[in-house]
């Protein structure tokens, strides 16, 4: 699993965070027993602790993560 540079300032902006390792920040949301995952299209749809993240279901590329409104 990985993204491209473009990608980690997206999901660094998105995600309003500092985290040093967004690959593995996502990757440890995504393995959480709480994720939700679905398919949609050509894309995974990960969602857990209000983040929602996109993973290309091809390439398992995270194409962005953003933090979900709360309802």
């Amino acid at each position: 699993m990985n993204t491209t540079p473009e990608g980690l300032i997206r999901i660094k902006e998105s995600l309003n965070s500092d985290i040093e390792d967004v690959v593995e920040y996502c990757k440890n949301k995504i393995r959480d027993k709480n994720c939700k995952i679905s398919r949609e299209g050509k894309n995974w749809i990960c969602i857990t602790d209000d983040i929602k993240i996109i993973v290309n279901a091809c390439g398992y590329t995270i194409i962005a993560a953003k933090k979900l409104q709360k309802q």
